[in-house]
């Protein structure tokens, strides 16, 4: 039997039923339930991979300080990687050439998408972020890294922003709606549906040809961070081959996609 060898990189803002941004943060009593809907997604997707004939799964923990997804709750074949390490992959941590695709699971809008009360790229700092001129969601930025490595990108799970975005960029990718917002207000898709749409869809992408999901890389970058506080923005004009192009505008044009990411996490962090 052949090895098919899966990463998953996990969040939290776009698992099912979460609305407010405190949902996201330790010190808050709603965080157990949200953590514990992570965790549950997570092994659902594990869970119809294997089933599907996955022999091996890496999970990246990838909200916060990467310690929300209950390890005991793992089933054997996965290998859960918690915690920060530091290397720019950041959320992709641990993925490399030897993996047959990607899944994103809690996935969100990006910063300055009103298509999520909670939408942002990373960290708050950024009213938005572009990359060769179009919206920079971290699941584009984490797509490139897999694209990078030559690992196709295969299923969302998600807000209908951050779905619409997948599909722009990977149009045979397979996706399943948690949400949708207007305003301050989410429209949440009930638990067992999102599950069931989980089990369903991975399923899905496992069946296809993955090589539809290979993303072409770009010969060139333009990565601009367009920030909230106008200090932040001139501090970060610092950063080595960075300038500054207004008052709350950063730009750096790079070639090679490891300069883009190691950018990203010193000045947006």
């Amino acid at each position: 039997m052949n090895k098919v060898k899966i990463f998953i990189s996990a969040d939290i803002e776009g698992v099912a039923g979460f609305a407010f941004r405190e949902e996201g943060r330790k010190d808050q009593e709603i965080y157990k339930a949200m953590a514990a809907e992570m965790t549950k997604e997570v092994v659902t997707a594990c869970e119809a991979a294997h089933a599907a004939g996955v022999n091996e799964i890496v999970v990246k923990d990838g909200h916060g300080n990467a310690g929300n997804i209950d390890p005991s709750q793992m089933p054997d074949y996965v290998t859960l990687i918690r915690g920060k390490s530091g290397h720019p992959y950041n959320m992709m941590y641990g993925i490399d050439k030897s993996f047959d695709g990607v899944f994103y699971i809690g996935y969100h809008a990006s910063a300055g998408n009103p298509g999520f009360s909670v939408s942002h790229t990373s960290t708050g700092n950024s009213l938005y972020i572009k990359l060769n001129g179009e919206e920079l969601s971290e699941f584009k930025l984490n797509s490139y890294t897999a694209g990078d490595n030559g690992v196709p990108v295969l299923f969302i799970s998600g807000d209908a922003a951050v779905c619409k975005l997948a599909g722009e960029m990977v149009p045979a990718i397979t996706a399943n709606i948690t949400k949708s917002g207007v305003g301050g207000a989410t429209y949440c898709v009930p638990q067992g549906k999102v599950l069931e749409g989980i089990r369903q869809g991975v399923t899905k992408a496992l069946k296809q040809d993955k090589k539809k999901c290979l993303i072409k890389m770009p010969k060139s970058f333009t990565y601009q961070v367009t920030f909230k506080d106008w200090q932040r923005a001139y501090t970060m004009s610092f950063y080595p081959g960075m300038k500054q192009l207004d008052t709350f505008t950063d730009q750096l044009v790079v070639k090679k996609w490891l300069d883009i990411v190691t950018a990203h996490c010193f000045v947006v962090y």
